[in-house]
C-alpha cells in the first residue's frame, strides 16, 4: 500500500518537459479567459473545430505540467506532450503570430 501512495522520482528531463508543458498552456489559457476576441477569424467568427483542438492541447499541457499521469491508455496518450505540444503550437500560430 505504501508503494502505491509514493510518488515516483522524476528525472531532470521529465521535470523540464513538465515545466515546458505548463508554461506553454498558461498563456493560451489566459488568452481564452481574458481576451477571447483574439480567437476570432477574419470574418469575426470562432472556428470551433480549431478551438476544440487547441483547448485539448491546453488541457494536456496542464495535465502533464502538474505531473498527473492518467491510468487509461487513451487518456494517457491524448494528454501526453506528444499530442498537446503541437496542438498548443497551432494555437500560438493562429492567435498570437498570425
Amino acid at each position: 500500500m505504501a508503494q502505491a501512495m509514493s510518488t515516483p522520482k522524476k528525472s531532470k528531463m521529465q521535470t523540464i518537459a513538465m515545466a515546458i508543458s505548463f508554461l506553454l498552456a498558461l498563456p493560451l489559457a489566459a488568452v481564452l479567459l481574458v481576451h477571447p476576441a483574439l480567437m476570432l477569424d477574419e470574418h469575426g467568427h470562432y472556428n470551433h473545430s480549431v478551438l476544440m483542438l487547441v483547448m485539448l492541447g491546453i488541457s494536456g499541457g496542464f495535465i502533464h505540467g502538474v505531473g498527473f499521469i492518467p491510468q487509461f491508455w487513451l487518456w494517457k496518450w491524448l494528454f501526453s506532450p506528444f499530442v498537446a505540444w503541437p496542438l498548443m503550437c497551432v494555437g500560438y500560430y493562429l492567435w498570437l503570430i498570425q
